[in-house]
């Protein structure tokens, strides 16, 4: 007698491909809802806790399904297919189109969940029908099961998502997922009802799901067309961000994952305020330090000081060769990041800062909002506290802080987490038409006094105007809040409570 191990080995693993699968949609579904909505930390949480719920909920009703247990296995995994290959498609249309984002996000993780929940007990019965081993039944179909979640949630970061973006990984998983259905069906179609119909559906639908993979870049620009106001230019995946590039008339805008990182129109006051300021309070500017800064802006003011030599710390090394060679960025950065004076590093800031020996007369933190747990830390107590160890006597800091107006708490956090390590801090703000009120802090161990005048050739700063960035209005005042912490993250509470409240 064969063994239900040999006898069901089809079935075993196509559990494994099919639940890998499963973990990729749901890991989409929170990548996708993290992009579109922010808030990372509450995506995946939502997305885990409603998955392992739907798990239970679909294993609660197999007990309903009394017969043809072939048929409901073979339409359990044909669904699983069809909803999670077109499950990051449907995310951005609703997002689009419609009011309610997260009532389609929770019934897309809903229906994966109860359906995957679904698959095991009907193949264990399917199995147990035939073969009364259920010790070493149960025991291979969820080694199976499990193995193929733990190989999905390992592809998605490292494979999936850079080399092959949303819509790409959606459609290729949902292949995979379909083309296991279609094995089960053509290989077990005798013990099926009507296999003909079955046997077409899934065929139909696998050529639909590479076709949707074969199209998917045209699919992202037509949904980027809709994400962005004016025309995508440039759409890249990298291993860690969605880079795109818009353009309308001479106005070229930069976006990460999803967030506008300069106008061409009018980044030269975010820059000119992010360098000349500190540069102005620095008792020398020989070596710099910028973290972030990977477009090459911050890199392009700085060398306006002919004794500046700067170290550039970008994570993302796609970031920084676009702009380093695409035509239309290096006309605005004026080939900064080629320069002889600019060497890049493309590593972790918090990592550089940590094990990095080096000091610095001036450091520029350029980093973007920290609207997650990876930026957070870049805004802690300690890693201040870790870049003051960088700075030589007379050094100072200066760190792109979001909107004193827009996101009132998370800027005054940034202003006394910065304090609670010693540090003297002078904030300031200003207009940026792209980006709205937008504020900086200046801070140093030592009492910050302006040591220097500001370059000739700037376009907006101004020894007339400067005075004016430090003051201001009782909407945009002090508030007390808590210190930011690597324990205690509150600073992500703060902006995307902001964020909320603004949208």
């Amino acid at each position: 007698m064969k063994s239900p191990i040999k006898e069901y080995r089809l079935l075993m693993l196509t559990t494994l491909l099919i639940s890998g699968c499963s973990m990729v949609y749901e890991l989409i579904i929170s990548a996708v809802s993290s992009y579109l909505t922010g808030n990372s930390t509450l995506q995946y949480s939502i997305t885990i806790g409603l998955y392992m719920s739907a798990l239970g909920i679909g294993s609660f009703l197999s007990k309903f399904v009394k017969r043809n247990l072939w048929g409901w296995f073979a339409r359990v995994e044909i669904l699983i297919g069809i909803i999670g290959g077109s499950c990051s498609l449907i995310l951005f249309l609703a997002y689009l189109h419609l009011s309610a984002y997260v009532v389609v996000m929770y019934a897309e993780i809903l229906a994966i969940g109860t359906l995957a929940g679904l698959e095991i007990p009907l193949l264990t019965r399917i199995i147990e029908e035939d073969r009364k081993e259920l010790r070493v039944t149960l025991s291979s179909i969820f080694s199976f099961d499990y193995i193929g979640g733990l190989i999905g949630s390992i592809a998605f970061p490292m494979l999936l998502l850079p080399h092959l973006g949303y819509f790409a990984t959606c459609f290729l998983s949902g292949l995979l997922n379909l083309t296991a259905a279609a094995l089960i069906i053509f290989k077990y179609s005798k013990k099926l009802s009507r296999p003909h119909l079955y046997k077409l559906l899934v065929l139909i639908l696998v050529v639909m799901m590479a076709v949707g993979m074969v199209f998917s870049e045209n699919i992202g620009n037509l949904i980027e067309g809709g994400l962005y106001r004016d025309r995508v230019i440039l759409s890249k995946q990298t291993e860690y961000q969605k880079i795109v590039v818009t353009k309308h008339k001479d106005d070229l805008r930069l976006y990460i994952d999803g967030n506008c990182q300069f106008s061409t129109v009018d980044e030269y006051r975010y820059h000119e305020a992010l360098v000349h300021l500190p540069m102005c309070y620095a008792e020398k500017r020989e070596k710099v330090l910028v973290l972030g800064g990977g477009d090459g802006m911050a890199a392009r003011e700085i060398l306006k000081y002919p004794e500046a030599h700067i170290t550039l710390i970008d994570l993302d090394k796609a970031m920084t060769d676009l702009c380093s060679t695409d035509p239309q960025i290096t006309a605005v950065n004026g080939g900064s990041l080629t320069d002889k004076r600019v060497q890049i590093k493309n590593m972790d800031a918090y990592q550089f800062i940590e094990q990095s020996e080096e000091q610095f007369d001036v450091i520029i933190i350029d980093l973007p909002d920290p609207n997650n747990e990876s930026l957070n830390k870049l805004y802690t107590n300690v890693f201040y506290r870790m870049c003051a160890s960088h700075l030589t006597k007379g050094g100072v800091m200066n760190v792109q802080s979001t909107s004193p107006y827009f996101a009132r708490k998370a800027y005054w956090c940034i202003d006394k987490t910065m304090e609670s390590e010693g540090l003297q801090v002078n904030s300031f703000h200003l207009q940026v038409p792209a980006f709205g009120d937008w504020g900086f802090h200046i801070a140093a161990p030592q009492t910050l006094r302006k040591l220097h005048a500001l370059p000739d050739d700037t376009k907006f700063i101004s020894e007339d105007n400067l005075s004016a960035l430090f003051i201001f209005g009782k909407d945009e005042e002090r508030l007390d809040t808590e210190i930011n912490q690597l324990t205690k993250p509150v600073l992500i509470e703060y902006y995307n409570e902001a964020v909320r409240e603004w949208e």
